[in-house]
């Protein structure tokens, strides 16, 4: 029976994950993502219901398209394949209640946005950013609020979490937006909503780490160079995730080896 569960829950991660392919693509294009039949990128030719299976239609139709045999690009099934394991592993575990279950899916569903259009056009649009900041401090507020009983030690750590951002700021400012954009402001917020204190700064080291070692690798095979542009959102996306899984067992597991020191 558990099984069934995770099994239909990585079902809706995977239709959620084709209408967020849907989302990033009208985004880039300006169109509506509430109307319209999905189309081929490249010859506009309107699909059936069995060209949009998740992850089976590309793998079918070998990555090529159906009607113009133009090829598919990965990020459909990755992002289909990564939301659904995303919705699972929230289910197991994302929170106490279901209210923390559907805030968490629907929070994947932005950083997901964020992660591959960042990728694809060094750019966090505002139409996705706005709505995600706006719905956590929906969130937290309830969580902290208690029906009257202020929760002040989780007000606490939700101010102090958010000041990290202060620091994407002065890099911002300092540089002209040359080595940040104020998405990455924007996003950090978020993150620190999302977190709070200390798991915030566990994001931010996983997020600083992973993405000057992926840097250096691309510097060393000759893909970047020191003045290379690098999308950061995605790297504090996947920092984000990593924080609410791991965050507060690794916090743990440094305080006590500085105990046992």
């Amino acid at each position: 029976m558990e099984f069934l569960i995770y099994l239909f829950v990585f079902i809706l991660g995977l239709a959620v994950g084709s209408f967020l392919n849907c989302v990033i693509y009208r985004l880039e294009t300006g169109e509506s993502f509430l109307k319209g039949r999905s189309y081929c990128p490249h010859c506009k030719h309107i699909l059936s219901w069995k060209d949009l299976i998740p992850i089976f239609s590309f793998l079918i139709l070998k990555g090529k398209c159906r009607y113009c045999r133009r090829p598919i690009s990965l990020q459909y099934p990755l992002v289909e394949f990564f939301t659904g394991i995303l919705f699972v592993l929230f289910l197991i575990y994302g929170g106490r209640t279901s209210i923390d279950l559907i805030f968490y899916w629907i929070l994947t569903s932005f950083l997901i946005i964020i992660f591959v259009f960042d990728l694809k056009h060094y750019l966090i649009p505002d139409k996705v950013i706005y709505p995600a900041i706006a719905l956590t401090l929906l969130y937290q507020f309830f969580r902290v609020w208690n029906f009257g009983h202020w929760d002040l030690f989780g007000i606490w750590n939700l101010v102090i979490g958010i000041l990290p951002s202060l620091f994407f700021l002065a890099i911002i400012l300092i540089s002209h937006e040359t080595w940040m954009g104020f998405g990455d402001f924007k996003l950090s917020t978020l993150m620190g909503l999302i977190l709070g204190w200390p798991k915030i700064m566990v994001a931010l080291f996983f997020a600083f780490f992973s993405g000057a070692l992926v840097s250096l690798v691309l510097i060393f095979l000759k893909k970047k160079t020191l003045k290379s542009q690098i999308p950061f959102a995605p790297f504090l996306v996947i920092g984000t995730f990593f924080s609410i899984f791991f965050g507060e067992k690794l916090i743990d597991w440094y305080l006590n080896l500085i105990l046992l020191k």
